[in-house]
């Protein structure tokens, strides 16, 4: 029988009958704001800040506030069952944990707490290229749970061909292409502080453990750390990368392939051309075009374009169950999940991501179920409203 995420504010009640509350907050929205008054403003900023002056973070919500949820009665939604395909996968539910880097800023657990979370409830995981601890360990961490590998496309084709090997060989089964990224934004909040992880040498471990790489070093990371740094940001990412180049990731990687950034109908088309297996509709949660459309605005246009050709999944802006529901009835298939798991993360480790994803599905299902419906695959643009103003 499928599991009934929703029981888990049963569990929350019965627990409150010995005088246990929840120890963070069950309104994910407040996660923010407690993890801004805990942790450090370099951590944080670095986490919850976006490009210019935020206007694209407060457009990815608006767009989703602007749409309101019409539900239906006297539907039987007694037995439900929140599980989905996606890219030829069976997950209990249409969430996964986005690619964050760096997550060691946040929490000493860092990617394997995130991780092991993810493996428990049984979403994918997918880890950023950019993160704190080598893929290996975090693969480790998760015994044989989902992974995804997030790749920065680096300006060295060796690194790359070495991280897909690498990510091949340590079980991730999805390779997830950031295209958005191949400049670092203008980010106020990090350049205000002159705070950027990486210069100090965090979130460069799959960077610095790899052959690849340390092949184009002098002398070795831990001998001349700063060069490995230069090294490092040298390569990151290459911004002459155009569509053609894409054939070089067919050919070393034998999985599906999702590239994340898309949010014009004719760049979601150029994708399946190309024999992509699914796109991402996100623009990084705001943090790389000041003024960008908001995701949720470009999701429709991106699903009626290649959704009957490609896997669409959504991201950027996400705070809620019901957030969700909406990305579902505009088109995707399933979403990621980003800033309010590292939040949950930066609060109490693993069990405060653990946390983070129990509560997300459980408001997803209740949504589901209060709006007339028994799964996700019932829900569509008829299920919305758009307001105005």
């Amino acid at each position: 029988m499928a599991r009934h995420w929703a029981d888990f504010q049963y569990e929350i009640y019965l627990n409150g009958m010995t005088g246990a509350v929840p120890r963070l907050p069950t309104d994910l929205s407040r996660l923010e704001e407690l993890t801004e008054r805990r942790l450090g403003p370099g951590p944080v900023g670095y986490v919850a800040g976006s490009a210019g002056d935020g206007s694209t973070a407060r457009a990815n919500r608006a767009a989703l506030e602007r749409r309101r949820i019409v539900p239906r009665m006297l539907r039987d939604v007694h037995e439900r069952d929140l599980s989905v395909e996606v890219l030829g996968r069976s997950l209990p539910a249409p969430v996964a944990l986005a690619p964050v880097g760096v997550l060691s800023i946040m929490h000493p657990g860092a990617e394997p707490a995130a991780a092991r979370a993810a493996a428990a409830q049984g979403v994918p995981f997918v880890l950023s290229s950019a993160s704190s601890t080598p893929m290996e360990e975090v693969a480790a961490a998760m015994g044989d749970a989902e992974r995804w590998f997030q790749l920065y496309w680096s300006k060295d084709r060796e690194v790359a061909r070495s991280f897909l090997g690498r990510a091949r060989a340590a079980g991730f089964s999805v390779l997830v292409v950031t295209l958005d990224t191949p400049l670092l934004a203008w980010r106020p909040r990090d350049l205000d502080r002159a705070y950027l992880p990486f210069l100090h040498g965090v979130g460069t471990a799959n960077y610095f453990t790899d052959p690849a790489f340390r092949a184009g070093l002098a002398r070795p990371v831990q001998e001349d750390p700063n060069a490995a740094v230069m090294h490092f940001v040298n390569l990151f990412s290459d911004p002459g990368n155009t569509w053609p180049d894409l054939a070089f990731l067919r050919e070393h990687w034998d999985g599906p392939i999702v590239l994340k950034g898309v949010l014009h109908p004719d760049d979601a088309r150029l994708a399946a051309d190309a024999g992509m297996d699914g796109v991402v509709v996100s623009n990084h949660g705001g943090r790389q075009v000041a003024g960008s459309v908001a995701a949720a605005d470009a999701l429709p246009r991106v699903a009626a374009a290649v959704g009957d050709r490609l896997t669409v999944l959504f991201d950027s802006g996400v705070r809620s169950g019901d957030d969700v529901f909406k990305a579902l009835a505009l088109g995707a298939r399933a979403v990621l999940l980003g800033r309010p798991y590292v939040y949950g993360l930066g609060l109490d480790g693993q069990p405060g991501v653990e946390h983070v994803i129990r509560c997300l599905l459980a408001e997803l299902d209740l949504t589901l179920a209060l709006s007339g419906h028994a799964g996700p695959a019932t829900v569509g643009p008829a299920d919305l409203e758009e307001t105005t103003g």
